[in-house]
Formats: structure tokens, C-alpha cells, sequence
């Protein structure tokens, strides 16, 4: 399935009306949907379901922003995996989530470009994804 990857910090912009970053995002949504799926996966959906009290809600706030569930294959997971252990090793900050290497090893996996605005971390341990970002 070819498509967008889209990051929670991008879809949490216009859920939550984010004045700084809302009309960036939502344009950039807009955009690439005209060319590809969006998708978003387990982890993402975890992430955006804290700004909603009732998993109903956030099913069709996704909805309705055409977000599509994509399942995290397991050679996703390993690699997330091994980039994990890679950015520890380079002794990287203990708040870094391990979710952001489960979005970036998708990304890699499936080579799907992925919309967000934490470049840095994604370019750093996943340089061959197409990132979009401001």
C-alpha cells in the first residue's frame, strides 16, 4: 500500500486548533492527500487518542480527515528495534519515546514518506525516508 505516513504532532496541530501550527499542517495534509493515502498506525493512534474523551470521537475526527490504519509489520518493529538501541548507544536523551522509532522504522519499511515536524531524530536514525516537514 503506498501512502503517507502521518506523525501525531501534524494531526494533533488541527485536532487541537494549534495556533502556531495548525494552517501549516492542515495545508500540508491537504496536499498530499490529493496524491496518496494518508495513514497513520497503532502507535500514532495512541498518541492522538489523549486529546479525545471517547474512542468514538477520535474514530471519526480520523475519519473524517481521511486517516487510514496501517498495521506495523515485523520488520518494522525489529528495526525500530535496533534504532532504539543505536540512538541509547550514542547515549541519547532518556525522553526520547521509543515511539517515534516504531513511525520511523514504518516509514523505512514500507518506504513511505512521512509527514511530521520532529525531522531531526527521523533523519538522524532513519536517513533513507522521504520526510516532510516545515
Amino acid at each position: 500500500m503506498k501512502g503517507t505516513l502521518v506523525d501525531s504532532n501534524v494531526i494533533l496541530d488541527i485536532f487541537l486548533d494549534d495556533p502556531d501550527w495548525a494552517d501549516w499542517s492542515e495545508s500540508i495534509l491537504e496536499e498530499y492527500a490529493q496524491a496518496a493515502k494518508l495513514l497513520i498506525n497503532p502507535v500514532i493512534y495512541s498518541e492522538v487518542s489523549i486529546g479525545f474523551r471517547r474512542i468514538e470521537e477520535l474514530e471519526t475526527a480520523l475519519s473524517k480527515a481521511g486517516l487510514q490504519m496501517l498495521e506495523i509489520p515485523k520488520e518494522a518493529l525489529f528495526l525500530a528495534g535496533k534504532a532504539f538501541l543505536k540512538y541509547r548507544k550514542r547515549k541519547g536523551a532518556r525522553r526520547s519515546p521509543l515511539p517515534d522509532f516504531y513511525i520511523g522504522a514504518q516509514a523505512a519499511v514500507l518506504d513511505l514518506a512521512l509527514i511530521t515536524r520532529d525531522i531531526t531524530r527521523y533523519r538522524t536514525y532513519f536517513p533513507g525516508i522521504r520526510l516532510v516537514g516545515p
